[in-house]
């Protein structure tokens, strides 16, 4: 089947257009991009919607094996689509962890018969204990993109070390969850006088910023890509944007909830509002969203971490941490953000899918030229949504903006010139 994308504007920055055009697809592929008249094709009218390289999401957590009851790879690449992400990037905790070849081939198994493209990211250590490192390269072999002990720090900076090291033979990045679980002692919610006065025990800024500066530090000695995962504070965004200066091979990503909610939000005690990092003081977010303007953050990414109904209805200390985010993520940094003039169409584009794709390594994404893959993502910026959770295709429900009102939907996603979702 022949398909006409009918004057959309098309944003691909990394071939530098940015220009109301028609885009014909055939055999999966880009076959040309200009004025372009098509009588037997399948034809979709875009006039005034904005076209995108296929948008990736590179830090979503799908629980199988293991808590399929949360989300599985089926439903959580479902509500990928529905996001209007094509592809993923599929962290290793789940129960057991993908810590080995044989659970990355499952999850590379699982995934053929997924919406989209999921990309399994495998653990840096055995069971994720930060002790013994995993068979990186026979875990490569089978499709792992990344490694990552997501949840945890690698505590021992001796394994960190020999880890990167290994990853630089690779030339795969270790994405980083950046905390020092000592600093953090068991707390919740920002430490501040807000939550101290909340009675709620609290993770300090300094948690973050002790460990991004030593994972920095190992990663220049060594030569090393580092990718830091959600990045949640003033300091820590300082000492990466400190880092680029000095030429370390680092980059970071932040999440819509620390770009839009602060720690005020907390004061529900609803435990939808609590996530790891947790969410950080007003002027923490400020500076996440100046640094994202100002382009020192590489990309977004959701931390999608699907929780039962039952695990989340609890009291606030004993819930677990984590929201969903992939069908609310482009409403909200639209609506948010784009639509505000705080970042441009383009830099939207970078941020959710050119800069994912290069940091990743994702040959055939990021990018709408001719002969390349149609990974295609297209916004209606005047289309309304009212975010109801009731709605999602995932299977858990557990998001802090049901509710909302945002301008800004997803009517399509392509994957490969197949429509995997549509709402005109």
């Amino acid at each position: 089947m022949r398909i006409l994308l009918k004057g959309g504007r098309v944003v691909s920055p990394q071939n530098k257009i940015n220009t109301v055009a028609d885009i014909l697809i055939e055999d999966g592929e880009v076959k040309e991009i200009g004025k372009v008249n098509c009588g037997d094709c399948r034809e979709y009218d875009l006039s005034g919607k904005y076209v995108f390289p296929g948008l990736i999401d590179m830090h979503v957590h799908f629980r199988e094996p293991g808590r399929e009851d949360a989300e599985d790879i089926a439903s959580g690449s479902q509500a990928a689509a529905r996001g209007g992400f094509v592809a993923v990037a599929m962290m290793p905790n789940t129960t057991p962890p993908i810590d080995d070849p044989l659970r990355v081939r499952f999850v590379v198994e699982k995934a053929r018969s997924a919406r989209v493209f999921v990309f399994p990211v495998g653990a840096f250590t055995r069971g994720r204990k930060g002790e013994e490192l995993t068979e990186m390269a026979l875990m490569a072999e089978e499709g792992a993109i990344a490694f990552s002990d997501d949840g945890l720090p690698v505590r021992n900076p001796l394994v960190l070390r020999r880890g990167l090291e290994y990853l630089l033979a690779l030339d795969l990045p270790y994405l980083s969850h950046s905390e020092d679980l000592k600093l953090s002692q068991d707390g919740f919610v920002n430490e501040s006088p807000f939550t101290a006065k909340l009675g709620l025990r609290g993770r300090p800024w300094v948690s973050e910023a002790v460990a991004i500066s030593r994972d920095l530090l190992i990663a220049e000695f060594v030569g090393a890509r580092v990718h830091i995962q959600h990045i949640s504070t003033k300091r820590g965004l300082e000492l990466v944007t400190e880092a680029k200066e000095r030429g370390i091979r680092v980059s970071c990503e932040v999440t819509p909830h620390h770009l839009l909610l602060d720690e005020t939000y907390v004061s529900s005690f609803d435990p939808n509002f609590k996530m790891n990092p947790p969410l950080r003081s007003p002027e923490d977010r400020e500076a996440l969203v100046k640094g994202l303007r100002e382009g020192l953050i590489d990309a977004i990414a959701t931390d999608h971490a699907p929780h039962t109904y039952d695990d989340k209805e609890v009291e606030f200390d004993a819930a677990p941490f984590g929201v969903v985010g992939l069908e609310t993520a482009v409403s909200l940094i639209w609506d948010k953000l784009v639509r505000r003039r705080f970042i441009s169409p383009k830099r939207f584009a970078e941020l959710l899918s050119v800069n994912p794709a290069k940091i990743l390594g994702l040959r055939g994404f990021g990018k709408i030229e001719k002969g390349y893959p149609a990974h295609i993502t297209v916004v209606d910026p005047k289309k309304e949504v009212v975010v109801d959770r009731e709605k999602f295709a995932s299977k858990s429900k557990n998001t802090p903006f049901h509710g909302w009102r945002l301008r800004g939907v997803v009517v399509m996603t392509m994957v490969e010139g197949e429509v995997v979702h549509e709402s005109f």
